[in-house]
């Protein structure tokens, strides 16, 4: 039988389908891995080109009504108005550097009557709380403050908070609780398309929260990940191969009546039996000569 033949089989054509199923896998999960490296490039490069900009204005980067371009994350940008002290709210689970904590957002109404949520930095979980074991205030009355932009985080469904705590940064939700629980504050008042960062503000306080850092330039192990299931994919390849040619191999040897070869012997280590002879006969005739 051929080769060719042994591979129409239908057992060697459902090995070939497995094999390819297998391969398009991992093809797949390359696929995976290089757009989450793709992504992560993308925000170094992002990072890099916004991080150390000049502070610009609100209007330049989120217009009246709408979002932040992912191109235009990070972005400095100067404000002015007041903190609205008694709307602050704990973001929960947000840890730094492996310890649990919180993140302080405290709503900020800018003179024109626009309200910018301003996360002001973190704070480890309490020593015997669930919460800060102390907030440090923000500023009151007319404050300036630079603030890096962040998109609105997704809402996390069936995921719920104490009072004076939220589970994510989803600014529509904020917005909501502002326009119908503060007085003053017009629907759509409140901007939905970003938050800020805190940077700097002035006048600075005695205390604040931990600020947040530049983020690292590591786009991860995402590249090397792609090879690798590139390779696993074609590893399945090789050893459909392999094993087919075993068999084809063994199947001609019995058609010609032969045996297959039988595997060698391993190596022994050290020396042979007849070395360990010759030196035992060496032995005696040296005691018999010394006698």
């Amino acid at each position: 039988m051929s080769i060719l033949k042994l591979a129409g089989t239908k057992r060697w054509l459902g090995w070939l389908s497995f094999v390819i199923l297998f391969a398009l896998v991992c093809v797949g999960l390359a696929q995976w891995q290089w757009a989450r490296r793709l992504e992560a490039v993308a925000e170094i490069r992002t990072v890099a080109a916004n991080w150390d900009a000049a502070p610009t204005s609100l209007d330049d980067v989120v217009p009246r009504g709408g979002t932040l371009d992912p191109e235009r994350e990070w972005t400095p940008i100067l404000l002015e108005g007041e903190y609205l002290l008694d709307e602050q709210v704990l973001v929960r689970n947000r840890p730094l550097s492996g310890r649990p904590g919180f993140e302080v957002l405290v709503p900020l109404q800018l003179d024109d009557g626009r309200v910018v949520i301003v996360d002001r930095g973190w704070l480890p979980t309490g020593e015997a709380q669930d919460s800060p074991d102390a907030v440090p205030g923000a500023p009151s009355g007319p404050v300036e403050v630079i603030v890096r932009l962040k998109p609105s985080e997704p809402e996390i469904a069936g995921r719920g908070a104490p009072d004076g705590q939220i589970a994510t940064i989803h600014l529509p939700e904020l917005a909501e609780r502002l326009e119908q629980g503060v007085p003053g504050i017009d629907a759509g008042a409140v901007v939905t398309g970003a938050y800020g960062l805190l940077d700097e503000e002035t006048p600075a306080p005695d205390e604040r929260p931990v600020a947040a850092t530049r983020p690292v330039a590591d786009e991860g192990p995402h590249l090397s990940y792609t090879f690798q299931w590139y390779l696993f994919g074609l590893l399945g390849f090789v050893g459909y191969g392999w094993a087919i040619r075993n068999e084809h191999r063994g199947l001609r040897a019995a058609e010609r009546g032969e045996s297959e070869p039988p595997a060698p012997k391993p190596r022994r280590s050290g020396p042979s039996d007849g070395d360990v002879e010759d030196a035992i006969l060496d032995r005696q005739a040296s005691e018999i000569n010394s006698a």
